[in-house]
């Protein structure tokens, strides 16, 4: 891997769970660790959904439309520290950029006010019945221009 390889850069200084526009908890679940005692890496990935989900359909305003479903089409995850059972962790989610159908998140998950690992996902707006992309429509460009930062 290349030293100038995006995969080789630092994710950069932690951000604070008030620099996020939506918030959601999750409880830890012992099932959650695995045999290093702490919460498994693919966990976070659930805890990212929870955080992305409960934004777009708790938001007040109907995104997907009719014959219309989110898929995930790009997370990219750092791990920043370790998460222990028991307690729960807050995620933080913001809409950092939208396009024609697609939808980027920034995200950070917390746990005791830490931030424990930050993420970059990307979902694109799709017709259930076509299994293509889909536009937004007016109403749901109009609410994604106000949440973007």
């Amino acid at each position: 891997m290349s030293q100038n390889s995006p995969m080789s850069t630092p994710p950069g200084p932690a951000p604070r769970l008030s620099d996020f526009t939506f918030v959601a908890r999750e409880k830890l679940r012992y099932g959650d660790t695995d045999r290093q005692g702490h919460v498994n890496n693919a966990v976070f990935a659930t805890f990212l959904e929870t955080g992305r989900v409960e934004m777009l359909f708790k938001g007040g305003a109907d995104l997907v439309g009719p014959n219309g479903a989110f898929v995930l089409a790009r997370l990219l995850l750092d791990y920043r520290q370790e998460v222990n059972w028991p307690g729960e962790v807050e995620i933080g989610t913001s809409v950092a950029g939208f396009g024609r159908s697609s939808l980027r998140f920034q995200q950070g998950v917390f746990q005791k006010g830490e931030c424990v690992a930050t993420a970059e996902t990307v979902v694109v707006l799709t017709d259930t019945t076509t299994r293509r992309s889909k536009p937004f429509s007016d109403e749901a460009r109009a609410f994604l221009e106000k949440a973007t930062r």
